[in-house]
């Protein structure tokens, strides 16, 4: 890979996929706030790492090589607009391809150079071909669908079940009750994802249930690891003052409310979005959605 690649922000996440691409060979270059953004002069690919919630603001401030790719790896929606991160770039960022970056991913496995498998998204083939050439390395491999929907739709909703999932265990509920709200909340992410025009094929794969099966059973994993630590006690206030980002916590509101715009039957995001809101507890939680009326699946 001749011409470097700008990477925005220099998280967990974006410095293991800087790690791993260096050691591949290519030119990475990290933007900070606060810095010029001569750093992004020259870049053939722009990868975004920035919380999801600061995609807007980040971009908004940036000029981007022209032409150049702009590469998504957050996952949610935005609070207010209850918009994915495509919408976002493709108003604060036009006249630049966008591609999602998603799968089950944690940026330590990246950072010790284990393997891991994601999902690429681009709508067009020959720039997802190119991409998928430049963004390969030895330890991290992708695979391509132009399904932006389904792709940021399964990534975005994980996050908000992992929370259930690890508040789940916390409370010491078991096993059991963690696989039922895994398949459950799996059921509502194919759901939304149809809801606006995603694939269901999309959602089976690694950027759904793969990303779930990661997200909502590791406590490597902040979004699971964020609900074992309510399930034990804590509350959300105690955790958002870590100063750390908790993907799902932000999203769980934006996705409680596109569902209900849309007439989406949600019960495990919205009762994780009053969860982080602090206007329910988590015993209270889990009562309202173990004791829901009976039904078919």
């Amino acid at each position: 890979m001749s011409a470097p690649v700008a990477i925005l922000g220099q998280g967990a996440w974006g410095t293991a996929l800087g790690q791993t691409l260096a050691e591949a060979g290519a030119e990475v270059r990290f933007w900070r706030r606060g810095e010029p953004a001569s750093t992004l002069s020259g870049a053939a690919i722009v990868l975004s790492a920035v919380p999801a919630q600061a995609t807007r603001s980040v971009l908004a401030a940036l000029t981007l090589p022209e032409g150049a790719p702009l590469v998504l790896t957050a996952k949610g929606l935005e609070r207010g607009t209850l918009k994915l991160q495509s919408e976002i770039a493709a108003e604060e960022a036009p006249g630049h391809p966008v591609a999602v970056l998603t799968g089950p991913s944690l940026a330590a496995d990246l950072t010790a150079g284990l393997p891991a498998a994601v999902t690429l998204a681009v709508a067009e083939p020959e720039i997802g071909e190119d991409l998928q050439r430049r963004l390969a390395t030895p330890s991290l491999r992708s695979y391509l669908t132009d399904d932006l929907v389904g792709a940021q739709i399964g990534g975005t909703v994980k996050n908000v079940i992992a929370i259930a999932c690890g508040a789940t265990i916390g409370l010491c509920l078991g096993e059991s009750a963690r696989a039922a709200l895994m398949t459950r909340g799996f059921a509502e992410m194919v759901r939304l994802g149809r809801a606006l025009g995603g694939r269901p094929e999309t959602l089976a794969g690694l950027s759904g249930l793969g990303d779930l099966a990661l997200t909502a059973a590791s406590e490597r994993s902040r979004n699971y690891a964020y609900g074992l630590a309510l399930g034990r006690g804590a509350s959300p206030a105690e955790l958002v003052a870590d100063g750390r980002t908790y993907e799902g916590a932000a999203t769980a509101a934006p996705v409680a409310g596109l569902a209900a715009r849309l007439g989406v039957e949600m019960p495990v995001s919205r009762v994780v979005a009053a969860l982080v809101a602090g206007d329910i507890t988590v015993p209270q939680a889990a009562d309202m959605l173990f004791r829901r009326p009976l039904r078919r699946e």
